[in-house]
């Protein structure tokens, strides 16, 4: 049940033992977020937008689309969308094309430019993480990746519970004042 402490997954409250890997988890989750917001901040500095490139990112990886589904692909709202999507499209990075389904509407797309920019920054972004990475053990590197592209799936599956959970927390304690 949505708002109780329960694990949804098993229906069972998790121990003290579990509680606290969670805590662990989320400490270091946050760590993780403050030093990528670290990095993209100075990046975009030198011109590489962290948003531009999950927008360029994401619309590649699921090809020609409209702008609200490219919004419920980043999990953000159509009206900022549009907004980013602007500039994109003035720096040739994404072209509005004719939907086929409906003529009244448009696709947005990445463009050859856009490719090239993502080509370019994957590789370099790999090659720094693999750096990052060379001092640890082969086995030890190959099974840190698995388990967090595990990690990234179940969490990402998640999502709604994580949103709907906390966002009843916050329903109840306003209730309570």
């Amino acid at each position: 049940m949505l708002g109780t402490d329960e694990d949804t997954t098993t229906g069972t409250q998790p121990g003290q033992a579990e509680i606290e890997l969670g805590s662990r988890l989320g400490s270091a989750m946050t760590g993780l977020g403050r030093q990528w917001a670290s990095v993209a901040s100075q990046l975009s500095k030198v011109g590489i937008d962290k948003t531009s490139m999950l927008l360029l990112g994401t619309l590649n990886q699921i090809g020609p689309s409209r702008s609200n589904v490219l919004a419920e692909a980043v999990y953000s709202d159509p009206s900022t969308i549009s907004r980013q999507v602007a500039g994109l499209v003035k720096e040739g990075l994404i072209e509005r094309r004719a939907d086929p389904a409906d003529g009244r509407a448009s696709l947005l797309a990445v463009t050859d430019k856009a490719r090239v920019l993502l080509e370019t920054r994957h590789h370099q972004r790999s090659c720094s993480l693999a750096r990052m990475l060379a001092h640890w053990p082969a086995d030890d590197r190959e099974r840190f990746v698995e388990l967090l592209e595990r990690f990234v799936a179940d969490h990402e599956r998640y999502i709604p519970t994580f949103i709907n959970e906390h966002a009843e927390l916050v329903a109840r304690s306003k209730g309570e004042n």
